[in-house]
């Protein structure tokens, strides 16, 4: 196995630990591979097209379903299959929806109830402990 075939990754790879949108990269970007040392490059010290992407999008759906505070699942229910702009979201934001004010109340409950479940699970874990201890 050879270093340069270990540590290299394929451009969707990158696209998605960069958190752009691969179709919008430029061409270059998207027919090479790209080294580890070269990643790392791209997060420290990003080219201009990556500085533009990541301000003015098109934005993937994980980052646009962050940017909106509601899941890729909710982006979906709400017929929003494509990537958005940073102006795009913005404008949803000043005047959502009932789709995005639904979804969000959904997203807001869920990660209530995850945080309930969490809290129970270690105060189990903290008695448990404490039994053992005794």
């Amino acid at each position: 196995m050879t270093s340069a075939n270990s540590q290299s990754m394929k451009p969707a790879t990158v696209a998605k630990k960069l958190g752009i949108y691969l179709p919008a990269t430029p061409q270059e970007f998207q027919d090479s591979t790209i080294s580890r040392a070269d990643f790392a490059e791209l997060q420290t010290n990003p080219p201009e097209w990556l500085a533009e992407l990541r301000r003015n999008g098109p934005h993937p759906r994980p980052v646009v379903a962050q940017k909106l505070n509601v899941s890729i699942s909710g982006l979906a229910r709400g017929g929003v299959e494509e990537a958005l702009t940073t102006a795009e979201i913005t404008a949803l934001l000043q005047a959502p929806p009932a789709w995005l004010v639904t979804e969000r109340s959904t997203h807001a409950a869920v990660r209530t109830e995850a945080q309930r479940v969490k809290d129970e699970a270690a105060k189990k874990d903290a008695k448990k402990a404490r039994a053992q201890a005794e």
